[in-house]
């Protein structure tokens, strides 16, 4: 029973809002006239956000220029990085054969196990200096990569605030000459 005086209490605050709102508006009717400053603030209004857009849309294209260009460099960057590390794997699998191809001559086992010992302290330094060379190079695309970002971000952000202070001054502007045009009505009428 509950559930039912729930539902028509619902029921009757729609209605009540259908009085309070909906049908006061139905009785304007469709051919309620516009005020002609309503009508002028409006075009004003459309015409300076289409300007606005244009000019936004261009700020936005540019950017995304700059970040494709961005992207190719981060690219090409990549591809030195893998060619790098591949070069890195063949001459480590290399060195490798190198190393089985001695173990095959060995004629002892002390023997075997200086060529292993020797290998390895070679290798060693090796591996040390390719981590070196693959982290100038991260380096180096990390940085080729954030640079333009940045230049692309902060270019942006400039103009985009220079298009909304100009935006907020042309709406000003437009709202001081509808509010002194409606006193000069004002004054005249009384």
């Amino acid at each position: 029973m509950s559930t039912t005086l729930s539902t028509e209490a619902a029921a009757d605050k729609a209605r009540d809002t259908n009085r309070t709102i909906v049908i006061p508006f139905e009785a304007l009717g469709l051919d309620t006239a516009i005020p002609e400053a309503v009508r002028a603030l409006a075009e004003t209004t459309v015409t300076e956000t289409r300007e606005a857009y244009e000019r936004s849309k261009t700020v936005l294209e540019t950017g995304l220029e700059r970040l494709e260009r961005s992207f190719d460099a981060i690219g090409h960057t990549s591809v030195t990085l893998n060619r790098k590390v591949i070069e890195i794997a063949h001459r480590n699998v290399s060195s490798g054969f190198d190393l089985a191809k001695s173990l095959a001559g060995a004629k002892n086992l002390a023997e075997n196990l200086e060529l292993q010992a020797a290998y390895w302290r070679k290798q060693f330094g090796v591996l040390m200096a390719q981590a070196e060379e693959l982290r100038a190079l991260s380096t180096n695309m990390t940085t080729d990569a954030a640079e333009p970002i940045e230049q692309c971000t902060t270019h942006q952000a400039e103009e985009l605030r220079a298009l909304s202070d100009k935006m907020a001054t042309n709406a000003a502007e437009a709202i001081k000459q509808r509010a002194t045009h409606s006193a000069d009505k004002l004054s005249k009428a009384s």
